[in-house]
């Protein structure tokens, strides 16, 4: 059968490709309680160990109990987008209007929709290496390219506007952005945002940046939405990392207003809606005491950071740029091994924690680094820890 050529551009998701490797360990004799071994303690995936809110987890089941499970509107519930609308005013200080906000199944499906309405073939899109896998792979799968601006650790692994300036030619389309990012917890400094939206709309491009781990911001220097910035800047969030909603698959768009009939046209055709039992859940995130809970967790996730850092400086793991947002530490691992993918293996089967190799992530300094998520509890990092300090010795 012969394949879309669109796939030679898309590489395997080397993170799934650890966490099948980390469950065929676990399933050994060595991991296994009953035989005196050691369970595998998961530092790969990006998913929170706070599981959707009780209020959440209850309108859900009225949802259900009520039999409201038809399809939504394409764009989404319109009482899910004026809660959103509420929230960036609560929390940002921002009037976004609820008619720019579109539901989508997941912040996957918004990047997905973002990339298919505005990027084809020919078409160049920049983005920082390292940066999240996927995100290249939905520029590729629109038939574009992703041009990678080194960022390195004096940049906070971020790209500025004179890498963007000096990159830009006559086939590149725009630049695809995330802060905090994945996998370095690092944001973009507002001065350093505001000069790149301005390079890129000289140039008459479209500024996308991927928010989805906004809410979980430990400084206030970089806890803002770059939405403040102008009604032509397109912003990707989810319900997933802050909101602990992770296999809802429920994200969101916020759009500028003439994109979102394209959007909707898209949505409507590849999408139908998102998950309506989702959606009907999702209006309990927005109650004052469910987001206070999710401000407890939020200073949770910090605590770990502080724990985790410099217990990892202490393994000679080092860490260039100190996390300030999402729950991820870029380490370099080069002092014990030269190679982060021979490194998270050995780590999987002598220590039984599973990390991620930097491989997934770029190119610039990958094979040197590996990704640890504190998304899990304080006493499994500690054990993570132990463990590692005497698998390294």
């Amino acid at each position: 059968m012969k394949l879309a050529s669109r796939l030679d551009h898309i590489e395997p998701f080397y993170v799934m490709e650890c966490a099948k490797a980390a469950q065929e360990i676990a399933r050994s004799a060595a991991c296994d309680p009953a035989q005196g071994g050691r369970p595998m303690i998961y530092l790969n995936i990006g998913e929170p160990d706070f599981t959707a809110p009780p209020a959440v987890q209850a309108a859900a089941e009225a949802c259900l109990t009520m039999g409201r499970t038809q399809y939504t509107s394409a764009t989404g519930l319109l009482a899910l987008r004026e809660k959103l609308s509420a929230w960036y005013l609560l929390r940002f200080g921002l009037h976004i209007a609820p008619e720019r906000i579109v539901i989508t199944a997941g912040a996957s499906a918004a990047l997905q929709l973002t990339c298919l309405a505005l990027f084809e073939r020919g078409d160049q899109v920049l983005m920082p290496d390292p940066c999240y896998p996927c995100n290249r792979h939905f520029v590729a799968a629109a038939d574009a390219e992703a041009v990678l601006l080194n960022a390195t650790a004096e940049q906070r692994y971020q790209p500025s506007a004179a890498q963007v300036e000096a990159a830009w030619n006559e086939h590149t389309r725009g630049v695809l952005l995330a802060s905090p990012s994945n996998p370095t917890g690092t944001s973009i400094a507002p001065e350093e945002m505001r000069a790149m939206v301005e390079v890129v709309r000289k140039h008459g491009g479209v500024t996308i940046v991927d928010e989805i781990y906004l809410g979980l911001s430990f400084d206030e220097r970089y806890g803002h939405s770059v939405l403040g910035l102008g009604e032509d800047i397109i912003s990707v969030n989810s319900f997933s990392k802050y909101f602990g909603m992770t296999g809802w698959r429920l994200g969101w768009l916020v759009l500028p207003p003439g994109l979102v009939p394209a959007v909707e046209k898209l949505a409507q055709n590849l999408f139908i809606c998102p998950s309506s039992i989702a959606q009907y859940a999702a209006l309990a995130c927005f109650e004052p005491e469910v987001i206070s809970e999710y401000e407890r967790r939020r200073e949770e996730f910090r605590a770990r950071r502080d724990y985790l850092v410099p217990a990892l400086q202490g393994l000679g793991l080092k860490v260039p740029v100190v996390p300030d947002g999402a729950f991820y530490v870029w380490a370099d691992c080069s002092a014990h091994n030269p190679s982060s993918w021979d490194f998270a293996f050995d780590m999987m089967r002598r220590a039984h924690v599973a990390i991620t190799p930097g491989r997934d992530f770029g190119r610039l300094e990958a094979e040197r680094f590996v990704r640890f998520s504190f998304a899990n509890s304080m006493d499994r990092l500690q054990e993570s820890v132990h463990r590692i300090a005497q698998a390294l010795r």
